[in-house]
């Protein structure tokens, strides 16, 4: 039995953003163990053969007006980004690429600078600005990310996802069970927590 919950996300998503911000409400005193797993949406979508919801009108003006309500019932400071959606890949590489102890940090910053203060993660400046509060250097982050092996892990979680029929982020998976979208972390929750 695994020990933890797995959580599929990639930075572009509102419902991870906002799943995130749950995961840290919720599990204030850490006895829910997550195992963050990245993965790149867009590269997800191309392998199901999926149209994403920002490419469809109906489903974009749903999905701002969802998001503002699940963020306000759940006290989460959230503001749409004018700049969505963008390539993140950069972005999902460099959590790959980062030391495991500035893991966590790195994704608060973005996600924060994303879904928070709507900052253009696709300005090079703007990465700049938040690698810097890291104490990560820029150009060995630039480098970094371009390293065979970060690119190869990225597309190999990616396709995980694919393999173990997730199509969407986030996801949670717990005892061979998919839970998918952030309404939904709570039944992850609740499996892990019946089969403690």
């Amino acid at each position: 039995m695994t020990k933890s919950i797995d959580f599929y996300f990639d930075i572009i998503s509102p419902y991870a953003y906002i799943a995130h911000k749950k995961i840290e409400k919720i599990n204030k005193d850490n006895r829910i163990l997550f195992n963050y797993k990245p993965m790149l949406l867009g590269g997800l979508h191309n392998l199901a053969n999926i149209t994403a919801p920002a490419f469809n009108d109906f489903k974009m003006k749903n999905m701002k007006n969802d998001c503002d309500l699940v963020s306000k019932k759940n006290s989460i400071q959230f503001r749409w980004n004018e700049k969505f959606p963008i390539n993140s890949l950069y972005i999902m590489r460099g959590y790959l690429f980062v030391n495991h102890d500035k893991k966590k940090e790195y994704l608060n910053k973005f996600f924060d600078a994303y879904w928070k203060d709507n900052k253009d993660l696709s300005n090079q400046d703007n990465i700049n600005e938040i690698l810097k509060t890291l104490n990560i250097d820029p150009n060995l982050f630039l480098e970094g990310i371009k390293d065979d092996e970060i690119k190869k892990l990225l597309k190999q979680m990616t396709t995980e996802a694919f393999n173990l029929e997730i199509f969407g982020a986030p996801t949670f998976i717990y005892n061979n069970k998919l839970f998918w979208g952030q309404d939904r972390l709570e039944y992850a929750i609740d499996e892990f927590l019946s089969l403690k």
